[in-house]
């Protein structure tokens, strides 16, 4: 039995943006971590039942389109309805339709349940390192 860590990972809602998942997967996996890349346009439904099904730790979300903030939305909700009440949310990329505040995104974004918010750029260490933290590694 493996005691890695189990991450879901995978882009949201119609965002088909391939190629920076890629790299977030085998940052992950390098750092140590189980992932389950669902790859692109996945639905909420999609990420609930794939945690389930691998008892994952965190949902980690992905977004480039900029239509994060409507995709994102009731996530917690749902996890916590599929018994996920302990499961790590943390969201990144480009999650807003235009050039906002990240303070505001950040305060938006938590209030719908993410335990971190991650903008645009942010290297795939800056997450190696929150995840760390947030699991006591």
């Amino acid at each position: 039995m493996s005691d890695k860590k189990k991450l879901v990972i995978g882009v949201i809602g119609a965002d088909v943006h391939a190629v920076g998942i890629q790299i977030l997967a085998h940052a992950f996996e390098a750092a140590g971590f189980e992932v389950t890349n669902l790859g692109v346009m996945v639905s909420q439904e999609e990420y609930i039942d794939a945690a389930v099904e691998t008892a994952a730790d965190a949902i980690m979300v992905s977004s480039l389109y900029g239509h994060g903030e409507l995709d994102c939305r009731g996530l917690r909700e749902k996890c916590k309805e599929a018994g996920l009440t302990d499961i790590l949310l943390y969201v990144g990329g480009n999650i807003v339709v235009g050039k906002q505040p990240f303070d505001e995104v950040e305060v938006r974004f938590k209030k719908m349940g993410f335990d971190r918010v991650f903008g645009p750029g942010t290297p795939p260490e800056d997450t190696i390192k929150a995840l760390k933290e947030d699991f006591n590694l």
